[in-house]
């Protein structure tokens, strides 16, 4: 099995104040075996990671979706995956865009990341979501290097294991812009 280190979980770490030893000796294991697991080579047992995503303020989730079929399925698709906190900060991210690196958003909002009325539209579907805890799905428009793209934003909120509500997820998708549709006759000569 190949492993990739967990950039995001040790980003968390560092926002949080906390150095591996912190973190080992908070959830009752060895330096060794956290620094292994940040490191991709070890797998959390499913106790442990809900002891680490509650004490990082994240969902356990994460560690599933690193093994998905659906993750390497998604890597060249037009989604956005996210997961946010109560504050509408990414806990975690997919994006297949090779421009964007998924660690540096971790901390961060929307608005942070690109201050635009596609961003700030989000931000309020984020905290309508938060607010109602019910879902919410809209489309709405980004400007993204000098040109709008249109997405359809689906947010949840997020419950950990026990229930306690700790933000929500997002799943966009591009929409393709009508001059870029291929039509039926195309498709059948």
């Amino acid at each position: 099995m190949s492993h990739q280190k967990r950039n995001w979980l040790e980003r968390l770490r560092k926002m949080k104040g906390y150095s591996q030893e912190d973190i080992a000796y908070l959830v009752h294991i060895d330096r060794s075996y956290y620094s292994k697991i940040e490191s991709g080579v070890r797998i959390p047992s499913k106790r442990l990671a809900e002891n680490l995503a509650d004490l990082l303020k994240f969902h356990v989730s994460i560690f599933e979706l690193e093994e998905s079929p659906f993750y390497f399925a998604l890597q060249d698709s037009p989604m956005v995956i996210a997961h946010f906190d109560l504050n509408l900060r990414y806990t975690w991210i997919f994006n297949p865009n090779p421009e964007l690196d998924p660690v540096s958003v971790i901390g961060r909002n929307d608005v942070e990341l690109g201050d635009n009325p596609g961003t700030r539209e989000l931000m309020k579907v984020k905290q309508e979501v938060i607010k109602n805890r019910t879902s919410l799905r809209k489309v709405i428009v980004f400007p993204i290097a000098d040109q709008l793209y249109e997405y359809d934003v689906n947010c949840h909120p997020l419950f950990n294991h026990k229930g306690e509500l700790i933000g929500g997820s997002s799943a966009s998708t591009q929409l393709i812009k009508e001059e870029n549709r291929i039509s039926d006759h195309e498709i059948h000569s």
